[in-house]
């Protein structure tokens, strides 16, 4: 599993002009996903989320998990975070899982996120054509991968 999570003041997803979620303070989560993926990558990568301190304390040092601010979080399905451009110039996405397999990890993970948060999440819709807006606070950015672990 590959995912990009930023720090927001405010997050949205909009599909067909109709606002699906919203979010304040917290994470806007994109999440890839690849046919070798499975529960060890969803909850190494959810312990993480919850617990990655990317929030400024009071001395204004990011020292701080979106669990210590009460903050809240945005999961978003994004295929194209497995993008080759190896080879020419028309992005590749054979490592992305097919949606018969990331359905459920996606659900899966954002069920994982729910427990760990201690409310739900908010999600956009697998598979539909999604305006994701957001106001990156700071900007923080941060990718990890399963796959890089260690």
């Amino acid at each position: 599993m590959r995912i990009v999570i930023q720090r927001t003041a405010h997050a949205s997803v909009t599909i067909d002009g109709r606002q699906k979620s919203a979010i304040g303070r917290g994470l806007l989560i994109l999440v890839g996903i690849e046919d070798s993926d499975g529960q060890d990558d969803i909850d190494w990568l959810a312990h993480k989320v919850v617990n990655l301190r990317i929030f400024d304390d009071d001395c204004g040092v990011m020292n701080r998990s979106v669990l210590d601010v009460g903050g809240e979080l945005l999961v978003v399905s994004q295929f194209t975070l497995h993008a080759s451009t190896k080879k020419g110039n028309r992005p590749s996405y054979i490592r992305a899982a097919r949606p018969e397999v990331a359905i459920p990890l996606y659900e899966q993970f954002c069920q994982t996120l729910s427990g760990l948060l201690g409310r739900p999440v908010q999600t956009g819709q697998f598979g539909a054509d999604m305006k994701v807006e957001l106001l990156n606070d700071g900007p923080v950015t941060i990718l990890m991968d399963t796959k890089q672990k260690e």
